[in-house]
C-alpha cells in the first residue's frame, strides 16, 4: 500500500498545496459582484439563485484572465510553486493565428483554479475538522457526525479509527488537488501552437546563428594557428642568417594572432549571451593581407584576380574570404610545398573561387603534419550549400588538389 502511495506523492510539495487553495481567498473580491444579479432577481428560487451567483462568478474570474499580465503571473508563480516547467509566455503581439481556443485557455485556467481550490478547501477543510474533533470523546462518550443531512454515531474506539481515515481523506485530497493543477497548468497556461512556432522559430535561430559562429571559429583560429606555426619555425630558423625575415614572420605572428584574438572575444560574448561588440567582419577587401601572411609563412602564392571584386559586397564576400581562407590553410598544412594558386573571378552571375596546390609531403620550414579536426571540408560544403552554391574538392591529376567554389549572386543579400 506504500509503494502504491509514494508515486501519487512523488512531486507534491507544500508550495504546491498552497498555490491549489490560493485560488479560492483570490476570487473573494469578485463575490459581491456575482451577488447583484441574485440581489436583483428575488422571486427566483434559492438553487436558481446560487446557481446564477456562481456563473456569473466564473465569468468575472475568466474576463480576469484575459488580461496579459495576468497570464504572465499565473506562469511564473504556476512554474514556482507547481514546479512545472513552463516557458514565459512570448513577449510582444499576440501571435496571429491564435484566436480562438487559444484565446481563452488562460481564462479557462483561472475558473479550473479557483473551481478546484474551493472544492478542496472545503473538502478537506471538513475532513480535518472531523479527524481532529472525533477523538476527544476519547473516555467511552458517544460522538456523532453530520455531513449533507447524514449523521453516524462513532463511540468508543471507532472514533480513533473515523479519525485516521478522515485525516488520511483529507491529505488524499490536497495531494490529488496539487495533481490536478500539475497536470492542467502545461495544458492551459503552456504555449498555444502560433507561440510554440515562434518559440522554434527563435531556437533555429540561435542555432543557425551558433553554427555560423562554429564555423567563423573554426575558420579563424585553425587558419592562424597553421600560420603561426610554421612563421614560429620560419623565424627560429632565419633568425641569426636573415634577421630581417625572421622579424617579418613575428610581425605576421602578432597581426594574425590579434585578429584572430577579436574573433574569439566576439564569439565568448556572443556564447555567453553577453552584450557584445559588432562581430568583426573579413571580406574579399581583407585578402592581400591574407596573403601576405600566408607568404611570411614560407608559402608561394599565386593569385589570379579577375573581375571588379570591389563589387562584391555583404554576405557573398564574407563567405568568399571564409572559403578561401580555409582553402588557403588546408593547402598549407597538407602541401607539398609548391606553388599555391588561388583564382578569383567575379562576375555578373556569381564568384568563383578556386586553390590549387601541390599534394604530399610538406618540404621546407615547419613540421611535418599537423592535427585536424575533420570538419574542414565538410563544413566548407555546408557553409556553399547554405548559399545555394556549388561545391567541388579532390585529386586535380596526380600531384594536386583542387578546391573549386560557385557562389550565385543572390547569396550577397
Amino acid at each position: 500500500m506504500i509503494r502504491g502511495i509514494r508515486p501519487l506523492l512523488r512531486g507534491s510539495t507544500y508550495a504546491g498545496v498552497l498555490f491549489a487553495y490560493c485560488g479560492a481567498p483570490a476570487s473573494l473580491p469578485l463575490l459581491p459582484f456575482a451577488l447583484l444579479p441574485a440581489l436583483s432577481w428575488r422571486s427566483a428560487s434559492e438553487s436558481v439563485q446560487i446557481v446564477l451567483v456562481l456563473l456569473v462568478w466564473a465569468v468575472l474570474v475568466g474576463v480576469v484572465g484575459l488580461a496579459r499580465p495576468v497570464r504572465r503571473v499565473l506562469v511564473v508563480s504556476a512554474r514556482r510553486l507547481l514546479r512545472v516547467p513552463l516557458p514565459n509566455p512570448v513577449a510582444g503581439r499576440r501571435p496571429s493565428g491564435s484566436l480562438g481556443l487559444d484565446r481563452w485557455r488562460t481564462p479557462l485556467w483561472l475558473v479550473l483554479h479557483v473551481a478546484v481550490g474551493w472544492t478542496g478547501a472545503l473538502a478537506s477543510g471538513v475532513l480535518f475538522i472531523m479527524g481532529l474533533s472525533l477523538p476527544g470523546n476519547w473516555l467511552g462518550a458517544e460522538a456523532r457526525a453530520s455531513l449533507f443531512g447524514t449523521s453516524v454515531r462513532v463511540s468508543g474506539g471507532w472514533s480513533w479509527v473515523v479519525a485516521a481515515v478522515c485525516i488520511l481523506l483529507a491529505v488524499a485530497i490536497c495531494v490529488l488537488v496539487t495533481k490536478a493543477l500539475r497536470w492542467a497548468a502545461p495544458r492551459l497556461l503552456g504555449p498555444s501552437a502560433a507561440e510554440r512556432l515562434a518559440l522554434a522559430a527563435e531556437r533555429e535561430r540561435l542555432l543557425a546563428e551558433r553554427n555560423r559562429i562554429a564555423h567563423e571559429l573554426h575558420d579563424s583560429i585553425g587558419h592562424t594557428l597553421t600560420a603561426a606555426t610554421i612563421q614560429a619555425a620560419v623565424a627560429g630558423e632565419t633568425l641569426s642568417a636573415d634577421p630581417a625575415t625572421a622579424r617579418a614572420a613575428m610581425r605576421s605572428i602578432e597581426e594574425s594572432t590579434r585578429a584572430a584574438l577579436e574573433d574569439l572575444d566576439y564569439v565568448l560574448g556572443v556564447l555567453r549571451e553577453e552584450q557584445s561588440g559588432t562581430a568583426p567582419t573579413r571580406t574579399l577587401a581583407d585578402l592581400p593581407e591574407l596573403l601576405d601572411r600566408l607568404r611570411h609563412a614560407g608559402a608561394v602564392v599565386e593569385p589570379e584576380l579577375s573581375g571588379d571584386l570591389a563589387q562584391v559586397q555583404g554576405t557573398l564576400s564574407r563567405a568568399a574570404y571564409r572559403i578561401l581562407q580555409e582553402g588557403l590553410t588546408n593547402a598549407l598544412r597538407h602541401g607539398a610545398g609548391g606553388p599555391i594558386v588561388a583564382r578569383v573571378a567575379a562576375g555578373p552571375d556569381g564568384l568563383d573561387l578556386t586553390v590549387v596546390n601541390r599534394t604530399g609531403a610538406r618540404t621546407g620550414p615547419g613540421p611535418g603534419a599537423f592535427p585536424t579536426s575533420g570538419h574542414g571540408l565538410p563544413g566548407l560544403a555546408e557553409r556553399v550549400r547554405l548559399l545555394h552554391g556549388e561545391f567541388q574538392a579532390g585529386p586535380d591529376g596526380t600531384q594536386h588538389w583542387r578546391l573549386a567554389v560557385r557562389l550565385p549572386a543572390r547569396a550577397s543579400a
